[in-house]
């Protein structure tokens, strides 16, 4: 079985409007650049994103954004990016901001088939309104819905061609959990292997998540604030 696509334009020429994608990384690190950047290009619209963040005003997410491209986010940060605050504020933005805790484990209840969970956080704010509530051993839980989508877009460090993964330090970040949520998982990776040249024991993703790899190039491995000694 060989997952491997041509490039990213083959990727999102899968992707039709409208639909939902879970896309990994932290700020900028770990994000799947060229399949963004592929996307943004062919300017599929009303989309629903589902990330950290929204990158910056001018790279990663925030293209999609600028490019009016995105319908709504579900995100747990919205700084380091004032378009995404400007459209939200003039309402021409859907949010859903998720408590991160919260977020990483909807994602993984959506990838582990589970229909649902209490937590404590956020009872008694805006974030429990319209939602069940209970009270377990003397403390109050608000219930969490499970979160998918129709596309998961994830960078790795190393893939080999039936779409096993290993990521690379922080950028492993959301990639791995969201690997397992999307209903069609794309994975661009940094290097391409052969099957069997990654041990079993490094694997993080396996290959039955994953539906379609791609070699990514020319990542630009943005910081999104950079601090040096005077």
């Amino acid at each position: 079985m060989n997952k491997v696509l041509a490039g990213a334009d083959e990727a999102v020429a899968l992707i039709p409007d409208g639909a939902s994608i879970l896309m990994g990384g932290f700020g900028l690190s770990g994000i799947p650049e060229n399949l963004i950047q592929a996307l943004h290009a062919r300017g599929t619209r009303n989309l629903t994103i589902i990330s950290n963040n929204a990158g910056t005003d001018d790279f990663g997410i925030g293209t999609l954004l600028q490019a009016r491209q995105v319908k709504k986010m579900v995100s747990t940060y919205v700084g380091e990016n004032k378009e995404f605050e400007r459209q939200f504020l003039a309402g021409e933005l859907e949010l859903d901001l998720v408590p991160q805790g919260t977020f990483s484990e909807r994602i993984r209840a959506g990838g582990a088939g589970i229909g649902g969970f209490f937590t404590p956080t956020g009872y008694g704010t805006l974030a429990a309104d319209g939602k069940e509530t209970r009270v377990i051993d003397g403390r109050p839980f608000v219930f969490e819905q499970p979160l998918t989508a129709d596309f998961a877009f994830v960078r790795a460090w190393k893939g080999d061609r039936v779409g096993n993964l290993v990521y690379r330090r922080t950028a492993r970040n959301f990639n791995p959990v969201m690997a397992t949520a999307g209903r069609v998982t794309i994975a661009e990776v940094e290097q391409l292997v052969e099957p069997g040249a990654i041990d079993p024991d490094h694997v993080i993703t396996p290959g039955i998540y994953v539906k379609h790899v791609l070699i990514g190039a020319r990542y630009a491995r943005r910081v999104e604030k950079r601090t040096v000694r005077s």
